[in-house]
């Protein structure tokens, strides 16, 4: 997610949205618009190890997984277009409850949701987004950090909050808890570090 587009009018709704016809790519958060950058190769490079990885594990399994760009309306208590304001497009989740499926998107909190930040987008995803998984009631939030090599994660607590984040490695092992058996190898997610030539040092001069 980048910067916020400034419009004319103070708060936009998902009707709003189906009316903008450019070819630029747009999430609403609370009536806000936000402007979203073309992806990177690395960030394509995860989200597509990622995407398969989930769906292989999810095949013939009730859970569906997809991918950006799709929308994601959230809304408590209602569908209506002109009463949504928040539409975000994760660049992967994980959705459960076939009945928040629909041919528009997904109407709903997923149960697992991915995103691959850059160092623009970083307090945006790491704030905003953050705070809307969390209000929206998604159980499990990823924020996977390709420069960094790090992935931090959020889970839903009972009190309806994410608690204290976990911090993981390109070396590490993520077992998610909420599907038994699926865990991810973050050694497959990021490119290998290239070797770090050594260079001998010439012998210093002799004197005398």
């Amino acid at each position: 997610m980048a910067g916020s587009v400034k419009k004319k009018q103070q708060r936009y709704s998902y009707a709003d949205y189906l009316t903008w016809d450019d070819d630029r790519r747009y999430e609403i958060i609370d009536g806000e618009v936000f402007d979203m950058t073309s992806p990177s190769v690395m960030h394509q490079s995860i989200s597509m190890e990622l995407a398969r990885l989930f769906a292989n594990f999810f095949e013939n399994k009730p859970c569906r997984v997809f991918a950006a760009p799709l929308d994601v309306l959230l809304a408590k208590n209602t569908k209506r277009d002109d009463e949504i304001f928040t539409v975000v497009q994760p660049d992967i989740m994980v959705v459960c409850d076939p009945k928040k499926i629909e041919e528009r998107g997904i109407v709903g909190a997923p149960d697992l949701v991915v995103e691959i930040i850059s160092p623009s987008t970083s307090s945006k995803d790491n704030i905003i987004k953050r705070r809307v998984y969390e209000q929206a009631g998604v159980k499990e939030f990823w924020l996977v950090h390709p420069v960094d090599r790090l992935i931090r994660v959020y889970k839903l607590g009972k009190d309806g909050l994410f608690e204290r984040e976990d911090i993981y490695d390109d070396s590490a092992q993520i077992a998610i808890a909420q599907f038994a058996g699926l865990s991810v190898d973050c050694r497959r997610l990021f490119p290998p570090l290239p070797k770090v030539k050594r260079v001998k040092s010439p012998p210093p001069p002799k004197y005398g």
